[in-house]
């Protein structure tokens, strides 16, 4: 029997445009772009991307910073719409980032409330939930005080809190596991491989190999917005660590070719 695909990607592609000459301002920015005075180039983040994943299976989506992991990851959440090609996404997604999806100003408790509400939940629901979402947090008394006083490691935790007690059908994670200690690391990991067991399709972005080997079967490897590599976790992981070994002892950055397109 055939997998279910949750997430199909087709020739997708993603652009922004930059200028080609310094601003001074945001002011002469808007003036420059109205007066059709501004030279820019297109900046490739995704290029030509297809990609399949099923229900239940693990990918782990590696590359340089500015690579386009993501970019990557905002579209399969359907928060950014591609510029060419086209994105299916069957059932719930969640996307764990550092720095979004939260009210700053809100309690973390006001936060569970609002985020479940995000994801459909009534309210009776988010209540028969709150207990053990606070509990595998383990914030305490903190579930009372705003988020904007968290730390990264304490926003990861109700993120992650949040998301696996929902049961998503895709969990998406931009290296927010990376960010606790590693008694909790583990009791993380031991959580995914039970929502991995429901069914619950797992992505992961990180720059750690070791997890990305620990918790993904697949990985794709993604250089300068294309596709370099993908396949079995092991095998990407290490043609990954050689050829960012190669590059260092070369000098060589990511950042020395753009992705362009010329104007």
């Amino acid at each position: 029997m055939d997998k279910e695909v949750l997430i199909e990607l087709k020739n997708v592609s993603v652009q922004y445009r930059f200028p080609t000459e310094k601003v001074n301002s945001i002011k002469e920015y808007v003036v420059r772009l109205f007066k059709r005075k501004l030279h820019y180039r297109m900046f490739n983040a995704l290029d030509n991307i297809s990609l399949k994943v099923c229900r239940g299976e693990s990918l782990g989506i590696i590359g340089h910073n500015g690579a386009g992991k993501s970019t990557l990851l905002k579209v399969i959440a359907e928060i950014l719409q591609p510029t060419t090609g086209s994105v299916e996404i069957n059932g719930i997604s969640t996307l764990l980032s550092l720095g979004t999806g939260f009210d700053s100003e809100e309690t973390g408790r006001n936060n569970i409330y609002l985020s479940g509400a995000y994801m459909g939940l009534s309210k009776k629901q988010i209540d028969e939930k709150y207990d053990e979402i606070v509990a595998f947090s383990e914030l305490g008394e903190f579930i009372n005080v705003p988020i904007k006083n968290y730390s990264s490691g304490m926003r990861s935790r109700l993120a992650f809190a949040i998301a696996v007690d929902v049961q998503p059908d895709i969990m998406l994670t931009d290296e927010v596991l990376s960010t606790g200690d590693a008694a909790y690391a583990r009791k993380c990991g031991k959580k995914i491989a039970e929502i991995k067991s429901k069914g619950t399709t797992f992505i992961l972005v990180s720059h750690s190999m070791s997890m990305i080997r620990d918790m993904c079967t697949k990985v794709l490897w993604l250089d300068h917005g294309k596709m370099k590599m993908y396949g079995d976790a092991a095998e990407v992981c290490s043609a990954y660590e050689a050829d960012s070994l190669q590059k260092s002892k070369a000098g060589e950055t990511p950042y020395q070719k753009l992705n362009v397109t010329k104007t």
